[in-house]
């Protein structure tokens, strides 16, 4: 593969996500000697803006909001003059806008299928058009856990030949465990939290699927048995004022902070003890991976790509979902047990390390896109 391709990825938004901190990593890590990075945003800029420009490639807004349409003639435009070669996809909007429009100017496509939605199947209409486009317009998809490709065959009848997974990978660049002592005192003022009580966190969208009403059930579960502790939960979303009011219902809203948007992850996780998980469903989240890289150990639902990550009583605790008396226990536990705590940290660093980087998650994706260029232009 001599020649250089020019490679274009598109996305819904650059705001916070798993999936921009994915494409985040294909670009830094791009193999620049065979291939030319764009990304076009379909609306708005966001923090991943600033750090998608900060590695020198062009970066494309296309439309202000999402619901002032203009990033249909712009991203057509965009194709026409570009000249790119092949087209990555992240994200559902992505995925129905961009991949027709790539079809009809022979853009090869590959799309990347981030999560197994359980809501998807109740949208019965968006699970329909997503499998149309998916079986009839995408040249290939990578799905990030097994349990999102089974997703994509059982659900939406895609042929397995056009799956390959490809587990997300953290930045280890990035994502490592720091000092403990000056840089948790530091972001613990920073987020309100005291210097010495024990502080367990949860982070992401707070919607139905992250189910952090469970989250606040545990953290009165384990109140009742260690006042001293505290909780803490950084994500923005629709259910929020309805989780605070949860919280002051529960009697456990003076223990509870609700940190909303995070801009940097990195200065959040040195000040936990321990990341809970409690969601409905998961692809494979980088929340569990980068906390593992920043030696945090972790507590999960027994679901979907977390217990394809995670091994339980190996390098996390796993808990059925919906289990409430097991995640409180559990929590209770890892707070309590000082060496099944360190035990977790070192396996999950090594885990990570060994299976779980950025870099092998881009070499990987460069496979499948060597696939398709070196058959179309050879």
């Amino acid at each position: 593969m001599s020649r250089t391709y020019r490679l274009l990825h598109v996305i819904d938004h650059l705001g916070l996500g798993g999936a921009q901190e994915t494409l985040l990593s294909l670009v830094k890590y791009a193999d620049c000697r065979h291939f030319q990075v764009e990304v076009a945003a379909l609306h708005g800029q966001g923090p991943y803006y600033d750090r998608l420009r900060r590695l020198a490639v062009p970066v494309h807004s296309l439309a202000p909001h999402k619901y002032v349409p203009l990033y249909l003639p712009r991203l057509i435009h965009l194709l026409r003059t570009g000249k790119f070669d092949l087209m990555h996809c992240h994200l559902t909007a992505a995925n129905l806008i961009a991949k027709p429009l790539a079809a009809l100017l022979g853009v090869p496509f590959i799309f990347n299928c981030d999560q197994n939605d359980m809501y998807r199947t109740s949208q019965k209409l968006r699970c329909w058009l997503d499998g149309l486009a998916n079986r009839r317009l995408t040249d290939h998809i990578v799905a990030v856990s097994a349990s999102t490709r089974d997703f994509l065959i059982q659900q939406e009848g895609v042929p397995p030949e056009k799956i390959t997974v490809i587990y997300n990978g953290v930045d280890l660049e990035r994502f490592r465990p720091t000092a403990a002592g000056a840089s948790r005192v530091c972001w613990r003022s920073k987020w309100g939290l005291p210097e010495h009580a024990p502080v367990v966190g949860g982070v992401g969208r707070l919607s139905e699927q992250k189910n952090f009403s469970l989250f606040l059930r545990v953290a009165r579960a384990v109140l009742q048995d260690l006042p001293q502790v505290y909780f803490a939960i950084a994500g923005e979303g629709p259910e929020r004022p309805k989780l605070e009011a949860l919280a002051r219902d529960l009697g456990i809203a003076s223990r509870v902070r609700f940190l909303g948007y995070v801009g940097e992850m990195t200065e959040l996780y040195p000040a936990l003890d321990v990341l809970l998980m409690t969601s409905r469903s998961e692809g494979t989240p980088l929340t569990v991976l980068e906390a593992m890289a920043m030696g945090v150990p972790v507590i999960a639902a027994r679901v979907d790509g977390l217990a394809e990550v995670l091994e339980d009583g190996v390098d996390a605790y796993l808990a059925p979902p919906g289990g409430l008396s097991r995640f409180a226990r559990r929590t209770r536990d890892l707070l309590q047990d000082k060496v099944t705590a360190a035990r977790f940290i070192q396996a999950g660093l090594e885990k990570v390390h060994r299976h779980y980087a950025a870099e092998a998650m881009v070499r990987q994706t460069e496979q499948i896109y060597r696939r398709y260029l070196e058959a179309r232009f050879v």
